[in-house]
């Protein structure tokens, strides 16, 4: 169900029941609102944070952006639900990484500054829409996690770009292989988020960052994040279209079927596929 956002003055936007959208004083929030499942995200979900960035791109009231997750956690990836697979099912395999894609597009595209807001999981493809943001900031109880091969899969939305570009190969390949969780901590020292804070401070330093963004010249911002990511992120669309191939062969494969129905029994999942 798409609604109007619920903040005066910005009738121009809308969010569905999954994607609050929410403007106030120059800051664009949108919050992935699916709580029960630490923010799992459907195709749906993924159009309109791309829907919503698209808009904001040539909105001169938008001077920054929040990206967050309602809840205890940021995201914990695409649905693997029964629902979730239904739903598949009938959009088509494609459907999802195509969403996906579009909403990390939309994240690098934005002209304006784009900040993340991490305080608790954040896997998947949750973590490329996190660290696709432009600053990254994470509590002390958050984590990272490219939780693909667990279920068959390979990292998507960008991973393999974003996360190499920001930690390097090694680091990117032992997130993606081995698919363990890493502490806001570890994850600030190998450079993947530009800053943690302890739990209790973590509201009023977001807010100060955001206000400082949100106050700052936006020419030279604007500026700024065009020519750093020009600069570093020269294999994002190579990446998403490699990302695409090979996620849609392991999609169709046994190892997928097996890894998450492995998942949803909550038992170790039994790999075959050579």
């Amino acid at each position: 169900m798409t609604r109007p956002s619920p903040t005066s003055g910005t009738d121009s936007y809308t969010g569905i029941d999954d994607l609050l959208v929410d403007l106030s004083d120059g800051v664009l929030s949108v919050t992935m609102n699916r709580p029960d499942s630490l923010n799992s995200l459907t195709g749906a979900m993924l159009n309109a944070i791309a829907d919503t960035l698209e808009q904001a791109a040539t909105d001169k009231r938008v001077k920054v952006v929040r990206l967050g997750g309602a809840g205890r956690g940021f995201s914990s990836g695409a649905g693997i639900s029964d629902a979730d697979q239904a739903q598949k099912s009938v959009d088509g395999p494609a459907s999802v990484i195509d969403a996906a894609n579009r909403a990390i597009r939309s994240i690098i595209r934005l002209p304006q500054p784009a900040v993340s807001v991490v305080q608790g999981p954040c896997a998947g493809v949750g973590a490329s829409l996190a660290l696709a943001c432009d600053v990254v900031l994470a509590s002390e109880k958050a984590f990272f996690m490219l939780a693909f091969t667990k279920i068959g899969l390979m990292p998507d939305g960008g991973a393999t770009a974003l996360i190499a570009a920001s930690i390097g190969r090694h680091r990117a390949l032992r997130m993606a292989l081995l698919a363990e969780r890493i502490p806001a901590r570890e994850a600030f020292e190998w450079g993947l988020v530009s800053a943690v804070y302890p739990a209790d401070d973590f509201d009023a330093e977001v807010a100060k960052t955001i206000t400082a963004l949100a106050s700052g010249p936006a020419v030279a911002l604007r500026k700024t994040k065009d020519a750093i990511n020009t600069a570093t992120l020269t294999e994002l669309e190579a990446a998403l279209e490699r990302e695409k191939q090979g996620q849609l062969v392991l999609l169709e494969s046994h190892d997928f079927r097996e890894g998450a129905r492995a998942f949803i029994e909550r038992r170790q999942a039994n790999f075959t596929d050579t």
